[in-house]
């Protein structure tokens, strides 16, 4: 398989400022992956459900830790579905959201 792609896997915490306001705090780190479209019926399935399907995104089960939000092409997906197959390979499917993903 080939996983000559980088993308960003983002955390979300938060965490109380001196103020006692809650902030939200990202930790994000690189992963090799590839990256590959949705099949039609993951397309059409997820926009019957309300979603916005984008791609899958394959990586070393190991390397997710259940991260919300990835970053590909300077662009931030939601994670709305996995699969972890019999291999050591996770599939991550994403969506693009307005204001989850730090754009409108």
């Amino acid at each position: 398989m080939d996983r000559s792609d980088v993308c960003k896997l983002i955390s979300v915490s938060y965490s109380q400022d001196e103020y006692g306001v809650r902030r939200k705090v990202e930790e994000s780190r690189e992963v090799f992956c590839q990256v590959d479209s949705v099949s039609r019926s993951e397309f059409f399935d997820g926009g019957r459900n309300g979603l916005n399907p984008q791609f899958r995104i394959t990586m070393f089960f190991d390397d997710y830790n259940d991260e919300p939000i990835v970053e590909y092409n300077e662009k931030r997906y939601t994670v709305y579905r996995t699969y972890h197959s019999r291999t050591d390979d996770i599939e991550l499917y994403v969506e693009r959201k307005g204001g989850t993903n730090g754009t409108a």
